[in-house]
């Protein structure tokens, strides 16, 4: 199992275990220490990982950071661990604050075992920022963030390698927070700075206020465009894989209906709308990230829409309960229960892109892997 997929597995128990876990300890046992395992420290070895790590600073004596750690007798990062329910925050990080001053480690980080913030000193040498430079989401991450994660690792470790993009990696986070802000609610100034760029009459607070739901909702349209337009190039550069026969041709109306389609065994009317059609493809850009594109198939049925792998009713990434008031995802666990979201929008799968991948993932391993459908 490569690296990409290690992180995908202890998402997917985060995801399955985070609601159970009560204390500091356990977030350690069942979600921190399977990372530091996968990025390659031995959480057995005290000369690896130090738990309970003291350094006296000051006049502060025995005090202690979670774990310290170490590659050639040298230490390398200090953690501090929270309970998994407990959200980070700044005023989490004094003792960190202390003793990185104190070690010769650069790098620093806070955990709860789903949040990972990691600290360095950009701003001033040998003490450490007030800012995180790099936050590792362990339900909502990026491939290029695994990326990033990886340089972590014991055997791609290699300090200025780290310190050469943690910078852009701390702005351009910052800069992506502040967009994302503006983007939901955005400020006087971003309105009246694009007003003015479309608007030549005068700027009266009358008309800052016409315009303001218009601004607000082009910028939303915006973004929302922007996704569609990859979502329909990451199809795109899939060979222009066919769709399941199964399925009818995406440019039928929204009401259309295939008659006579198969299912299992049976004949069956079902009505496929162009939602389902399109929450098929964003299931499948999300996935192709870990497997191949045309092992994913869709098979519609008049109750919900399954999204399988390789075909086979064993293997069942989600379904789309949408003929319904309410529109659920349904995602399955290691025994294939369905766990039914809520979703608002077609734009609300991306949120549980993870899970999706890890339960393709899960297919292809060894110890779960189902023999081909009848």
């Amino acid at each position: 199992m490569d690296f990409d997929e290690e992180i995908a597995e202890i998402a997917k128990r985060a995801a399955k275990q985070k609601d159970a876990i009560e204390t500091e300890e356990a977030t350690k046992n069942a979600l921190i220490m399977p990372l530091l395992r996968a990025l390659g420290y031995d959480v057995f070895d005290p000369q690896m990982v130090v738990p309970e790590f003291t350094a006296d600073v000051g006049v502060k004596k025995g005090e202690k950071v979670d774990y310290a750690i170490k590659l050639d007798g040298k230490v390398i990062m200090l953690i501090e661990c929270k309970p998994c329910k407990s959200h980070l925050s700044t005023d989490h990080i004094s003792q960190l604050f202390r003793y990185f001053t104190v070690t010769e480690s650069r790098f620093s980080i806070l955990t709860n075992g789903v949040m990972y913030w990691f600290f360095t000193d950009l701003e001033q040498q040998n003490k450490m920022d007030a800012k995180p430079f790099f936050e590792f989401n362990m339900l909502d991450y990026r491939p290029a963030q695994v990326e990033e994660l990886k340089k972590f690792s014991s055997k791609n470790f290699d300090v200025m390698s780290i310190l050469e993009t943690a910078s852009d990696l701390k702005y351009g986070s910052h800069f992506m927070r502040e967009i994302a802000k503006e983007i939901e609610t955005p400020s006087d100034d971003t309105v009246r700075l694009l007003i003015n760029r479309v608007y030549d009459g005068k700027l009266t607070e009358k008309v800052l206020g016409k315009f303001r739901p218009l601004v607000e909702k082009a910028m939303k349209d915006t973004v929302r465009e922007l996704v569609n337009k990859r979502l329909s190039s990451a199809i795109d550069d899939t060979a222009k894989t066919a769709l399941p026969n199964t399925v009818p041709d995406v440019n039928q109306s929204e009401t259309s209906v295939a008659k006579g389609t198969a299912v299992g065994n049976e004949i069956e009317d079902v009505v496929t709308t162009q939602e389902e059609l399109e929450g098929y493809q964003i299931v499948r850009a999300i996935v192709r990230e870990v497997v191949k594109v045309d092992r994913v198939v869709m098979r519609d049925a008049k109750s919900y829409c399954a999204i399988l792998l390789d075909d086979n009713n064993r293997k069942p990434i989600c379904r789309l309960h949408f003929n319904r008031a309410v529109k659920y995802l349904g995602i399955f666990d290691d025994e294939k229960n369905e766990d039914r979201i809520p979703i608002e929008g077609l734009d609300d799968i991306f949120i549980h892109a993870n899970r999706l991948k890890a339960t393709a993932l899960a297919y292809d391993a060894p110890a779960t892997q189902s023999a081909p459908a009848s």
